[in-house]
């Protein structure tokens, strides 16, 4: 009967969380929770908030069922964003790659001047917006406060995390005057067209439109943005990012592949593994994409780790690479 339940459990568990329609955001007595209590407690002493300002908002606040349940499921290494097959569906498919080339001709200007200020890569801030919200045309449709409200005050693998941002978004609404009970973006809490969590949005903020304001659904202040985290994070012009390897097998087992740690050169090319366009830093990060048929080998230097220190993933950081290969 246990096994009955759990294949059950298996199959309806994608179909729970393919949209926030199916389960909208229900009525939820935070304030009953200690641990609320506390929390508006810390904000009004450490952060000068007004205790009635953070009790009407704890009120407003509902359970969002959806968003709990992306984080209470079994975690898997490296899937946060899909397997490598949904990017190349919805990121790397013609027409995104089109889009790809019409925002980067669109905003060429800016995205020069970021380039020249920042020094960095303009295709890769073209890879990183197409990424995050194909160009600002999908930014979330979530209630902010409801996803960091549940994520904060309800067990799931990221809590502490979650509690985290759920005050720099407190402090990130007060900072801009933003009505936080309208802002909206991903079920992570995630805003605008480089999809920033509060605390995110805070730090690497940008008015690189010189219109006096930080906005992070504008997309030139997004395009300067994710220059400056680039740079932050010590992109190197010129560097090697990302060369495909002479693999050609269907499934590759020989070494560990990773974008956390890297191996030596000499090792790789020991095992038979060689890239196949110039390479020339002595460590690499050994990187596999799996299709449905087959492994793409990748081999990457340092810069391919400034990618992925936005969203710690291999996909991720192929998805930009490959974005910003489609639009030199």
């Amino acid at each position: 009967m246990k096994i009955i339940k759990l294949l059950l459990l298996i199959t309806i568990i994608p179909f729970l969380l393919m949209a926030n329609d199916d389960r909208p955001p229900i009525p939820y007595n935070f304030l009953a929770k200690k641990e609320v209590k506390n929390f508006i407690n810390m904000m009004v002493k450490k952060h000068h908030f007004k205790r009635s300002y953070m009790t009407s908002v704890m009120k407003y606040a509902k359970l969002d069922r959806d968003t709990l349940a992306r984080y209470t499921g079994r975690y898997k290494v490296g899937t946060t964003n899909g397997p490598w097959e949904r990017y190349k569906a919805h990121v790397l498919d013609k027409e995104s790659l089109r889009k790809a080339k019409k925002f980067k001709k669109k905003y060429y200007r800016t995205l020069r001047r970021a380039s020249k200020q920042y020094h960095v890569d303009m295709n890769y801030i073209v890879g990183f917006m197409g990424v995050e919200s194909k160009f600002g045309e999908y930014t979330g449709d979530y209630n902010i406060l409801d996803s960091l409200a549940t994520l904060a005050f309800h067990p799931n693998r990221m809590k502490k995390f979650f509690k985290s941002e759920f005050k720099n978004l407190f402090l990130f609404a007060r900072e801009k005057g933003y009505k936080i009970t309208e802002l909206e973006g991903s079920f992570a809490g995630a805003m605008g067209c480089v999809q920033q969590v509060p605390s995110v949005a805070r730090k690497h903020r940008s008015d690189f439109n010189g219109d006096g304001i930080t906005d992070p659904w504008n997309l030139e202040d997004c395009i300067g943005s994710i220059a400056k985290f680039m740079h932050k994070n010590k992109w190197r012009n010129g560097n090697v990012v990302a060369v495909p390897t002479n693999f050609k097998g269907k499934r590759f087992n020989q070494l560990k592949t990773s974008h956390r740690r890297t191996i030596a050169t000499k090792t790789i090319r020991r095992a038979g593994i060689k890239p196949t366009k110039p390479f020339n830093e002595s460590r690499a990060y050994l990187l596999k994409t799996r299709n449905t048929t087959h492994d793409d080998i990748w081999m990457a230097g340092r810069n391919f780790k400034v990618l992925t220190r936005y969203n710690n993933s291999t996909s991720y950081g192929m998805a930009i690479h490959l974005i910003a290969q489609a639009v030199k």
